[in-house]
């Protein structure tokens, strides 16, 4: 297969809410990425405006200006819902098309960079997972290839209220499980539990994601290079990733607390939450760019 390493793969973009938005900037700006539309369902809507505002083809029929474009898309970013992705995904798999999809669907190859990135070539149908589970599941798989199976792990993710969207809300049940399966799947942990907290405080706080894991024995001088080289590598497509508490160890769990802040390209700083996963989207979809032949 030839590589398009000089030339731009063609994106769709399915949906107009933040996520959305915020993929549409970061693609624009891609060396490897080319948006040819954006296709939501209220023409009057402030996302496509925006997007009409780059220059970017809109459209308000949703699926079926995919649909009706689909011999000019190499890859379509469905950002709409987990219920609407479990429709949409029928059409895309009927007409053979290349998905990431945003959504916590549960449907697709699920997807951590970090961990699978070459998984991603292998599927039509890739799933983002969660931004909990983008932001916890690498950390967490470190943990687990130093101590062995992990019998229970906690994931607390806080966000902005401001930053939950009306897809977020919708899908706060899917979040929760899909979080939770993943973190089992990904990492080998036997019980996982996920919360998310959605806080209304002024100003808006950063996404902030704590680790609680059940460790019988702590192996602080292999477990801290592997972090950090972790870290630094998550740190390469989500340059807003930090860590406010370093691995601490007492009394058989082992913490850590990450803040992740967001780039500010569409959506505020505070939103760390939606840039975690956009980041990690655009990501895979530029390792697929440079392995793919654009049509």
């Amino acid at each position: 297969m030839k590589k398009s390493v000089n030339k731009k793969i063609n994106i769709a973009i399915l949906g107009s809410g933040n996520i959305a938005l915020d993929l549409l900037v970061k693609a624009e700006k891609s060396p490897y990425l080319h948006v040819v539309l954006i296709s939501g369902r209220d023409e009057q809507s402030e996302g496509l405006a925006f997007a009409a505002s780059l220059g970017v083809k809109t459209f308000s029929n949703s699926m079926e200006a995919i649909i009706k474009n689909r011999d000019a898309i190499d890859l379509v970013f469905d950002a709409t819902s987990a219920a609407s992705h479990l429709k949409n995904a029928q059409r895309f798999d009927e007409l053979g098309m290349d998905v990431i999809d945003m959504t916590p669907s549960k449907l697709g190859q699920a997807i951590v960079p970090e961990i699978n990135l070459d998984e991603a070539k292998k599927y039509k149908n890739v799933n983002m997972v969660t931004c909990g589970g983008q932001a916890c599941i690498p950390l967490i798989d470190a943990i687990s290839k130093i101590h062995g199976v992990l019998e229970y792990v906690e994931v607390v993710s806080t966000i902005s209220s401001k930053s939950a969207g009306m897809a977020t809300r919708e899908n706060i049940s899917e979040y929760i499980d899909v979080t939770k399966s993943a973190i089992e799947e990904f990492c080998g942990v036997k019980n996982a539990k996920t919360i998310l907290i959605v806080n209304p405080a002024q100003p808006c706080i950063n996404m902030q994601v704590s680790i609680k894991a059940l460790v019988k024995e702590y192996k602080q001088r292999e477990f801290i290079p592997a972090f950090n080289a972790v870290v630094r590598r998550l740190q390469e497509y989500i340059p807003g990733y930090g860590i406010v508490i370093a691995p601490l160890y007492e009394e058989g769990i082992l913490t850590i607390m990450i803040s992740v802040n967001g780039a500010g390209d569409y959506l505020p700083a505070y939103a760390g939450n939606l840039d975690i996963i956009t980041c990690s989207a655009i990501y895979v979809a530029e390792n697929l760019a440079q392995n793919k032949e654009t049509k």
